[in-house]
């Protein structure tokens, strides 16, 4: 199961009910934040959930809505006595834009590892998630990311007893390994079915429509998008600011079909997204307006 939490909708200032934009997913003990704009902390506290077992930070870009929050949290981190190390993901000058802002946050008590994206498209394994950021369309270097929860085949008994497989090693076989052992070679394929439908949640803001978010967002469970605009007539303005409307993110969900779409990164002047959405669900019927603390728990097929 993939706890996965919209703490923040908000894009370029917080406002009154709305902080900004950032996301929260929890998988086996392990949390996951995508960006850390103002009032990140907040709204965390506000839906519940805890500081403590966040490992991964991964920032879509580099504008202060986006990455202004990180001080306060990595203070808050330490000032709980976490030891931990904590990884950030981010585009090409990570280090150097963390190391600025923690001007104000020197002193921490756990290690920070960096993991900086070069190229339009890689992949990480962290903490159990399969974690793939790929470049998007604004006017600064700009990713989204899909986080997807991988499933292994079911575990035959009856094949490792027709294959001899003593019982010590059938577990680690179940978790992946490979067993050399008496003269032998035994490997999980041996034991494992085919693999099965995981979880895939995909999560883009501040762009154009691209490709690689139809791509990317192909057979999401849930796909989290830009809807900076719901009016009709503000698609010149999101074009000149590279910035999405509802109507265009539709037409991307009516192409990758995710099982789900979540509007977010809402203009200011949006007041009231949801609004807008009635044209949207004609393009694509399963179209929300996300608000700050929308959740969900994402589960396997069979469970």
């Amino acid at each position: 199961m993939l706890d996965v939490c919209l703490v923040g909708t908000g894009g370029m200032m917080p406002l009154p009910g709305r902080w900004l934009t950032a996301l929260m997913t929890r998988y086996n003990g392990s949390s996951l934040l995508i960006d850390c704009g103002e009032g990140t902390q907040i709204a965390i506290k506000e839906k519940g959930w805890s500081f403590k077992p966040i490992d991964v930070i991964c920032f879509t870009h580099y504008h202060g809505d986006h990455i202004g929050g990180l001080p306060g949290l990595l203070l808050t981190m330490g000032n709980a006595d976490r030891t931990e190390p904590l990884t950030l993901v981010g585009p090409k000058g990570l280090e150097r834009v963390v190391g600025a802002l923690r001007v104000i946050a020197p002193e921490l008590p756990f290690p920070i590892e960096y993991k900086e994206i070069t190229g339009p498209e890689e992949t990480f394994e962290l903490n159990g998630y399969r974690i793939t950021a790929f470049k998007v369309n604004h006017n600064v270097t700009c990713y989204g990311y899909t986080l997807e929860i991988l499933r292994q085949g079911r575990f035959s008994a009856e094949n490792a007893k027709a294959l001899d497989i003593p019982l010590k090693y059938w577990n680690p076989l179940q978790k992946g390994q490979t067993i050399e052992a008496d003269g032998r070679i035994y490997t999980p394929d041996m034991v494992l079915g085919p693999a099965r439908k995981g979880i895939k949640v995909t999560y883009t803001t501040d762009t154009r429509p691209t490709p690689s978010i139809t791509a990317h967002a192909a057979g999401s469970d849930l796909l989290i998008c830009e809807g900076m605009y719901g009016e009709e007539d503000k698609v010149e303005k999101a074009k000149g600011y590279k910035h999405m409307t509802f109507l265009e993110a539709g037409r991307i969900a009516r192409e990758a079909q995710p099982a789900e779409m979540w509007l977010t990164h809402y203009s200011p002047s949006l007041v009231h997204p949801e609004d807008y959405l009635g044209k949207v669900r004609k393009i694509f019927p399963n179209t929300w307006a996300g608000k700050d603390g929308k959740s969900t728990e994402l589960m396997f097929e069979d469970e």
